[in-house]
């Protein structure tokens, strides 16, 4: 429906997610067998960073994020920026602040991927 196409065009091609969420083959290709289900990243800071990530988790419905959070905190994390205990996500992850559409469009199309 549209507001999967719309939430698969906001994932895909504006926020590009699947850079950091989905491993990469060894010919540095996406693997698309894999898609949006966390990767190790390839890439980190020249400095150390606080509370630097360097694995991104899993953000298909299989995964342990939406177990632990459910859809309402994902809702509001993109909406809000801010994980259920009140606090922005661990760098690299920018801190997003969609539109209530946007970020119900991001989740319908999340909801789409097994």
């Amino acid at each position: 429906d549209d507001k999967v196409a719309y939430g698969k065009y906001l994932v895909e091609e504006v926020a590009k997610c699947q850079d950091c969420h989905t491993q990469k083959l060894e010919n540095g290709e996406l693997d698309k067998t894999r898609w949006l289900k966390g990767a190790t990243l390839d890439f980190q800071p020249v400095n150390p960073v606080p509370r630097w990530h360097k694995t991104s988790p899993d953000i298909t419905p299989a995964g342990r994020l939406w177990q632990r959070w459910g859809e309402p905190a994902l809702l509001k994390y993109m909406q809000t920026g801010l994980t259920p205990k009140g606090t922005p996500a661990d760098p690299p992850m920018p801190a997003y602040k969609l539109s209530q559409k946007d970020a119900e469009a991001v989740v319908e199309y999340l909801k789409t991927l097994k």
